[in-house]
């Protein structure tokens, strides 16, 4: 691999353009060679049916059954290819809009709303799907990964490991630092920036005045620039990075520069801060469009893929309300129960406290 691509230039890697034609071949569209039309259709399923659980979770915010979704519309292709990059030992420390990882990671999406809508302390197993559950702290997860990676360095066990943030993330020290511990002991961490152009109501240019990928290279960490929204760019870049972690080479930060079409999250208003002329042309680009017209330019998009493709999405989406209006919610006390693994007397007060706080509004009506 030219290791000019990691240390210098801000060019964007792309290998399907937003009309769906092929760009000319190089080392990253060698690097999916292997993606067969078979397994393009797979991907664009993937991208369509993570629309779809977005689309269906707002919704359900929207209609008081979530208290908050942080919608991912037109990041699908910087979340599928990445995901779809990922060996099953590879772990995967995400934020909080990684709805699209995790279902490219098994994860049933029911149990992605149970977080948002407070019926959870967690969300999943995270050594089930070698995945850990949102991460609301901005940018904490980076040093989380980065010392995993470091334990794998250390114990000798091959693997890599995954983080995922936002454009925002790198103002938060904690970014800093995971990016200077990796870079200095090389761990087998790939540091996966979505820069969606806003950080909430910030624009990108005032975050940093140069790329993310350039603020990375700085503290020492090779960086790839990767059209965002085309999924076999990202899926390309991701393997690479990948392949660098797990041999040894260290390090590595993918900047995917894609779009947030909707809001920060569901109590955001991104009309206030946003032109809608910006969203015209980021909506030219989308990643969907994309590789359908590539499957047209193909000769494989049809009726009855789309059809397919569609009722796959339908079917997820009405699983995802039922589960969803299904939830058992848990009972208040259960709050206690996983606080510490052995009995412990400051809890067990705890406890008997809020036990009598509940028990002075029995009979009292609302």
């Amino acid at each position: 691999m030219n290791t000019a691509y990691f240390t210098t230039g801000d060019e964007l890697i792309q290998i399907v353009a937003p009309d769906g034609a092929r760009s000319e071949p190089s080392e990253f569209s060698e690097s999916v060679a292997d993606i067969s039309t078979d397994k393009l259709c797979d991907l664009y399923e993937d991208l369509v049916v993570v629309r779809r659980i977005d689309a269906e979770a707002t919704a359900l915010q929207r209609q008081g059954e979530l208290g908050l979704w942080a919608p991912l519309l037109g990041q699908e292709a910087a979340q599928v290819g990445s995901a779809r990059a990922l060996r099953s030992d590879d772990f995967v420390f995400g934020s909080y809009r990684e709805h699209g990882v995790a279902y490219c990671r098994g994860v049933d999406p029911t149990q992605m709303l149970r977080f948002w809508r407070g019926s959870t302390q967690s969300g999943w197993d995270p050594y089930r799907y070698n995945m850990t559950t949102p991460a609301i702290i901005v940018g904490s997860q980076a040093l989380h990964a980065t010392g995993y990676g470091l334990g794998m360095k250390f114990d000798g066990v091959e693997g890599a490991v995954i983080t995922y943030f936002g454009d925002g993330a790198p103002s938060q020290g904690d970014i800093s630092e995971a990016f200077g511990f990796a870079a200095s002991f090389e761990a087998p961490v790939v540091f996966f920036c979505q820069n969606n152009q806003w950080a909430i109501s910030e624009p990108v240019a005032l975050q940093t005045h140069t790329s993310i990928a350039e603020r990375g290279r700085g503290f020492g960490v090779p960086a790839l620039r990767v059209d965002g929204n085309d999924v076999l760019a990202v899926l390309a870049a991701t393997r690479t990075a990948l392949m660098r972690a797990r041999e040894g080479s260290g390090p590595t930060l993918i900047e995917a520069v894609t779009y947030r079409m909707g809001p920060h999250t569901t109590s955001d208003d991104p009309t206030r801060y946003r032109p809608a002329g910006l969203d015209d042309e980021w909506r030219a680009k989308d990643p969907i469009d994309r590789i359908e017209r590539l499957l047209e330019r193909e000769g494989v998009m049809d009726e009855t893929l789309r059809g397919r493709v569609a009722e796959r999405a339908d079917d997820t989406a009405a699983d995802l309300r039922r589960g969803c209006l299904g939830t058992v919610e848990p009972a208040p006390m259960s709050l206690f129960d996983n606080v510490y693994a052995d009995p412990h007397p400051l809890i067990d007060e705890e406890r008997e406290a809020y036990a009598a706080y509940r028990a002075g509004f029995e009979g009292v009506q609302s």
